[in-house]
């Protein structure tokens, strides 16, 4: 199976680099000079690292077969891969990556309320959204509070939402007192 890392951004000058989006906790391990990524489109590769620079805190890559900003402007909007069966098992104690949590149903108690259709990570918390059969997008910040289980075998995540969760963003919220602004 393959992991998604980064995503290629814009160009960056004009001897091929690029930015990237970063998708992964070790930027350091991952980003280093001879990496070899999976790419898709798979027209757009594979790429392999020649150079990995910080420029504040944007991450540039240039790669062996990019040689100027031409060719970085077609792989704009790539994704990059790498091979699970390389990553360590170290940190697999904890956390989950998009892959295994995508298409996972979203319970409260025993109703099922969505599927989760994305993770979003953030400096200080993680997102899951949550397609609900409606079709609205739910934000469900991802801590163990609210997401206090996560069944990866049984296909679902177990939700203990915190009240208004799921109308925060609804247009027409269920008024419990059955009208709006009765002043008369």
């Amino acid at each position: 199976m393959q992991l998604q890392v980064a995503r290629i951004g814009k160009p960056h000058g004009i001897r091929g680099e690029v930015t990237v989006q970063v998708l992964t906790d070790a930027p350091s391990e991952r980003f280093i000079a001879g990496t070899e990524f999976v790419v898709e489109p798979a027209s757009a590769g594979p790429l392999t690292i020649r150079s990995a620079r910080w420029n504040k805190d944007i991450l540039l890559l240039g790669f062996e077969e990019i040689a100027d900003r031409n060719a970085a402007e077609v792989i704009r909007g790539a994704k990059l891969f790498i091979e699970t069966a390389e990553l360590d098992d170290e940190d697999d104690d904890e956390g989950w990556y998009e892959h295994e949590l995508v298409g996972l149903e979203a319970r409260v108690g025993s109703q099922v309320v969505g599927t989760v259709a994305a993770l979003t990570t953030l400096p200080v918390q993680d997102l899951l959204t949550v397609k609900a059969p409606d079709g609205k997008e739910i934000l469900v910040p991802f801590v163990e509070e609210i997401v206090p289980e996560v069944n990866i075998e049984d296909g679902y995540i177990l939700i203990t939402p915190p009240s208004g969760l799921f109308e925060i963003n609804d247009e027409n919220p269920k008024d419990p007192k059955g009208g709006a602004g009765d002043d008369a």
